[in-house]
């Protein structure tokens, strides 16, 4: 007796996960395109945390550089106005020079405490425009060119970086 449900053993033989071979390769190349743009935005999160670092530290070291700027003017007419005292004028207004000088002193340590330097520039020195501004040339015996020959202004740098300039006068004695 034979059964009429008999399938041919061809049926049996056949590979259950050929109709899946299409199905495992669309998984696999959706796998591999959520893991790249899962390294992209971890890569973009790990950028994007380096660089909010990088602009605290930098809001830390320049964030009162405005107010710094402001203050180098309040600098300036202190100092010419010590420059411009006369010996006479010190004897007489003793007691005001002495606050103007430790009202500078005062100043001059509040721009150290948050890292402000003066830069000096002297008579003789090679002139440096990462530095320097040349406000006027002129040719001077006994000088060679690029060198200052006279300071208008001292300049004054926060950190690394360049507040404002010294500024100058340059010779431009050409070399004998």
């Amino acid at each position: 007796m034979t059964e009429q449900n008999e399938q041919p053993i061809e049926d049996y033989l056949e590979d259950p996960l050929a109709d899946q071979g299409d199905e495992v390769a669309r998984l696999t190349a959706e796998r591999d395109e959520l893991r790249d743009k899962w390294m992209r935005a971890l890569a973009d999160a790990e950028n994007s945390r380096k660089r909010a670092d990088k602009d605290r530290r930098d809001a830390e070291q320049y964030g009162g550089s405005r107010l710094a700027r402001d203050l180098l003017p309040v600098h300036d007419a202190l100092t010419r106005a010590l420059d411009a005292a006369s010996d006479e004028q010190r004897a007489a207004a003793a007691a005001l020079i002495e606050g103007v000088e430790l009202t500078l002193r005062e100043l001059s340590n509040v721009f150290t405490k948050h890292g402000i330097t003066i830069i000096r520039p002297e008579a003789g020195e090679k002139f440096d425009p990462a530095i320097h501004e040349a406000m006027f040339e002129a040719a001077v015996p006994g000088t060679i060119a690029g060198q200052i020959i006279q300071v208008m202004d001292n300049g004054f740098r926060l950190h690394d970086r360049l507040l404002r300039p010294a500024k100058v006068g340059v010779s431009s004695t050409p070399a004998s």
